[in-house]
């Protein structure tokens, strides 16, 4: 991830990292809990994002989920990750394996997110840092450099277009007819 956000910056980007020490299980806490109220702030700040997870056990790790859990599909009227972009990323201890970031492009999905076609799964991620916890030259940091480029040009080409990208005729008639009710009309 600070590989990922050095790249971004230097590509003129904004970055802001969430880190995860001290967030309850989802619906442990109360939503007020101010590392859950942190990860919201910043989940509304964003305009993309980037996540990656660790590969344990054939999957993301369980605190790269409860990550997503705690941000909402909805806050009020506002879905705050809708038509936001999104770069999905993993390490592996071993072999490389695509399972973690086929589980997080999932998830984006189903949050609604322009999740980004490329993807970067770094395997024997412990071989691939130096002593300074940079990430050496290789094939993997260059893979890690295309997939920070290609969020920045899909973050520009969605922004001032997400609401046009994400408009449901689904909740447009749903809206419709609550309106209906409400005046208390047979049609509109």
């Amino acid at each position: 991830m600070e590989e990922a956000a050095r790249l971004l910056e230097a590509m003129g980007a904004e970055t802001r990292v969430f880190n995860p020490r001290g967030l309850p299980l989802a619906d442990a806490e109360d939503a007020s809990h101010p590392k859950v109220q942190e990860l919201r702030e910043l989940a509304e700040w964003s305009e993309g994002m980037v996540w990656c997870s660790p590969e344990r056990h054939g999957a993301m790790t369980g605190i790269m989920k409860t990550q997503i859990d705690w941000i909402p599909l909805s806050m009020g009227a506002v879905r705050p990750t809708q038509g936001k972009t999104l770069a999905v990323m993993q390490v592996c201890g071993g072999s490389q394996s695509f399972n973690a970031v086929n589980q997080l492009r999932v998830l984006g999905r189903w949050m609604r997110m322009v999740t980004i076609p490329n993807q970067s799964s770094v395997p024997k991620a412990f071989m691939e840092f130096d002593d300074n916890d940079r990430m050496k030259p290789s094939a993997y940091y260059d893979r890690i450099v295309d997939v920070m480029e290609e969020l920045v040009k899909f973050t520009l080409l969605v922004r001032d277009r997400s609401d046009y990208l994400t408009d449901r005729y689904s909740e447009r008639k749903e809206s419709a007819e609550e309106l209906s009710k409400r005046v208390n009309q047979r049609s509109i």
